[in-house]
């Protein structure tokens, strides 16, 4: 059995203590790297042990997916009665009890399946909003032939753009977030590498650009960024810092395919290896390019849209982002190509010649936007180490790359906008005296009422939600939180709690970072 991490053993924790108290489909939220496939694994093992007649199809896109969730599989359970259904693999395995399928090759096959009693959806934020995709067709015949069909899902992203969180609307398959495992945490404990953004010269303009169904337009957008001067300055500045950082590994990501040729073009004049891949290629040529670019053969991949998702590559040492992208799941999942463990590596470097960081904000703290809804978050407040010319918050005392001191700026805490570099640890957070508290009940429709705590900090106002009625890993938060602060037992409604709110220990301190257009509450001080 293999050795899991507190982590991994509190996502599966998370999945049985929502069923125990719950009808519907949760969502496992894992940064990439963070071992999806362990998790998927030894819980499967778990369940056939404690209910053996139970038949589990686990789906996913790319067939690399599918093997490693596989061999994941065999790992944690040798003997597992598992198989694969996938027509890139040259394997259709289908009366496996753990069938390990790919979408494109099983969605016409409900009624062959036939009885299934769990279905686990790897990389689940590419499931469409629309009923027409193939996931939702095969996810409803197999409901109709088993009405009690549970989904669980796995994402680093828990969002889509035109839906905003997978757990909205009225057509949502995934009906709650059983744990969600913060991106900086892991990066703090050591199982993921920090990515270090660098201030660029050359920025894409976009301007220009129209935006169709909330994303650039693909052949607008590629015609703005592959110009001459553009590409020539971002190669320039790339092979730069691949060669002084001395950086082995180097992924590139282009806004189309004349684009990724141009750039892989001009990095190769410069005596760097360097392969394309995209869509189009044949496959072989492809396994080829990925298996040597993971060997350290080839130095520099470049790629148009294919290497998001499902592309395991730990090695990956420097990430240039040169494809503009309006899409939040688009940006986290690029950056968390560059976030796995690898010998040697102490970090990933981030060349953002796009300007999606700012756009987007911190990686680690990107909430859904509703669908629809124009961007109004304006361009972050930041700075460049003049040492090593980093990217930083404009509060930022001390340098994370290289150590340099500023001079000590004034640190405010607004609600204005604010976006900020690539991992929100780059910015200054600030202990505020806490002149009140106050507790009241939030109503959101559709969901479980919450209790809001206010805290009056001189004339600013910070707010946090306390999710008593809710299951799983918020209700779990939700009595930490309360136990802390009353010792002699947690209500379970916020009626009782505001009834109880009086007992309570008031913190004297808060320290508050900058989040968006909010402020988040990182730690307390008590008396």
């Amino acid at each position: 059995m293999l050795e899991l991490r507190k982590y991994q053993c509190e996502a599966i924790d998370s999945l049985y203590n929502y069923f125990q108290e719950n009808n519907g489909n949760p969502l496992v939220v894992m940064p990439t790297g963070t071992g999806k496939s362990v998790v998927l694994a030894e819980f499967l093992r778990e369940a056939l042990h404690n209910w053996p007649d139970t038949r589990v199809v686990a789906l996913t896109h790319v067939k690399e997916l599918i093997e490693q969730n596989f061999k994941a599989m065999i790992r944690a359970w040798p003997d597992a009665p598992a198989g694969i259904y996938s027509a890139g693999l040259n394997r259709r395995d289908l009366n496996a009890q753990i069938m390990f399928a790919g979408i494109q090759s099983i969605h016409r096959r409900a009624y062959q399946v036939q009885r299934c009693d769990l279905i686990l959806i790897d990389e689940a934020h590419l499931l469409n909003k629309s009923d027409t995709g193939m996931y939702r067709k095969f996810l409803k015949q197999i409901k109709d032939i088993n009405p009690d069909l549970k989904i669980v899902g796995l994402t680093a992203t828990p969002f889509r753009m035109d839906q905003g969180m997978l757990t909205e609307g009225e057509d949502a398959i995934f009906t709650d977030i059983a744990i969600d495992i913060p991106l900086l945490d892991m990066i703090n404990q050591g199982y993921l590498v920090p990515l270090i953004p660098k201030q660029t010269k050359t920025q894409l303009d976009v301007s220009n650009v129209h935006i169709r169904g909330g994303e650039f337009k693909a052949d607008e957008l590629e015609a703005a960024v592959n110009t001459d001067e553009a590409n020539e300055g971002a190669v320039e500045e790339i092979v730069k810092a691949g060669i002084e950082g001395e950086r082995g590994s180097w992924l590139i990501f282009c806004s189309g395919l004349r684009h990724a040729a141009n750039i892989t073009r001009l990095i190769q004049d410069k005596g760097i290896t360097c392969e394309m891949v995209s869509g189009d290629m044949p496959p072989a040529d492809r396994e080829r390019v990925l298996r040597e670019f993971k060997e350290g053969k080839i130095r520099c991949v470049t790629n148009m849209n294919v290497l998001t998702t499902g592309f395991d590559a730990p090695g990956v040492d420097l990430i240039g982002m040169l494809r503009p992208t309006k899409s939040q799941s688009l940006y986290v999942q690029m950056l968390g190509r560059g976030t796995r463990l690898a010998e040697g590596k102490e970090d990933c470097l981030v060349l953002d010649f796009a300007g999606n960081t700012r756009r987007h904000g911190p990686v680690d703290t990107v909430r859904a936007r509703s669908p629809g809804k124009k961007d109004d978050l304006g361009v972050a407040p930041t700075k460049t180490c003049p040492e090593c010319n980093t990217i930083v918050a404009t509060a930022t005392m001390e340098c994370p790359d290289c150590g340099h001191i500023f001079p000590p700026p004034e640190v405010k805490i607004t609600k204005k906008a604010d976006d900020a570099p690539i991992l929100s640890s780059q910015i200054v957070s600030s202990w505020l005296k806490v002149n009140d508290v106050t507790y009241r009940k939030h109503n959101k429709i559709g969901k479980p009422p919450s209790l809001m705590v206010s805290y009056q900090c001189g004339v600013m106002e910070h707010r946090e939600w306390i999710c008593l009625e809710h299951e799983g890993y918020a209700r779990e938060k939700a009595q930490k939180w309360w136990l802390k602060r009353d010792p002699s037992g947690c209500p379970r409604t916020i009626d009782d709690a505001l009834v109880f709110s009086s007992r309570l220990k008031k913190p004297i301190e808060i320290r508050v970072r900058p989040d968006g257009k909010y402020t988040t509450i990182e730690a307390y001080k008590f008396d």
